[in-house]
C-alpha cells in the first residue's frame, strides 16, 4: 500500500532509505531525504532528454544521495544554459538534473520515476513525494491537456 505525503514531511527515517536504479540496473542509488519541491517540468530540454511530454524531478541534498553501484557509468550532458543532465551510459536512463542553482545550493534533482522503493512510515506504507506544480508550461507539448489541479507556471515557479 502506498501513501502520498505532503511535501513538508520528511523521508529520513533511520534504516528506511528511498532507493532507485536505471533501466538496466547497473546504476543503483539511495536517498535519505527529499526536499519539498517536486515538479513536472515541461521545458523543451526535458521533453527531448526524456522522450516524453514532461519529466518529474524531486530535489535532494547532495549529501543525502549515495551511489550504491555503477556511479562510473553515469554520463553527463552539459547544455548551453550550463545545466547538466546525467544518464546511464549502458541503457540511457535519465537520472539526474543539475542547474547552476543546484550547484550553488549543493542539491540535485533526481527523476522520480527512477525510484524503485520509498521509505515507509510506522504502518509500512510507502511515503511517496507528491508533485506540487507544473513548470515551464509555456513550452508544453500541444497535445497534452493538464487538468490535475496543480499550479501551472509559465517558467520556473514564477508568479503566474
Amino acid at each position: 500500500m502506498s501513501k502520498k505525503i505532503n511535501n513538508d514531511e520528511s523521508c529520513s527515517e533511520k534504516n528506511h532509505l528511498n532507493s532507485g536504479s536505471c533501466l538496466c540496473g547497473k546504476i543503483t542509488f539511495a536517498v535519505k531525504a527529499f526536499l519539498p519541491l517536486v515538479g513536472h517540468c515541461h521545458c523543451t530540454m526535458c521533453q527531448k532528454f526524456h522522450g516524453a511530454a514532461f519529466s518529474t524531478f524531486v530535489e535532494v541534498k547532495q549529501q543525502d544521495l549515495q551511489w550504491l553501484s555503477g556511479e562510473k557509468l553515469l554520463t553527463s550532458y552539459r547544455a548551453e544554459n550550463n545545466s547538466v543532465r546525467k544518464f546511464c551510459s549502458c541503457c540511457g536512463s535519465s537520472l539526474v538534473f543539475e542547474s547552476t542553482f543546484n550547484r550553488t545550493e549543493n542539491t540535485l534533482e533526481i527523476s522520480l520515476a527512477a525510484f524503485d522503493r520509498f521509505a515507509q512510515d510506522d504502518s509500512s506504507n510507502e511515503i511517496i513525494p507528491s508533485p506540487d506544480a507544473h513548470l515551464y508550461v509555456a513550452s508544453k507539448v500541444k497535445w497534452l491537456t493538464i487538468n490535475d489541479g496543480l499550479p501551472q507556471f509559465k517558467a520556473y515557479r514564477d508568479n503566474n
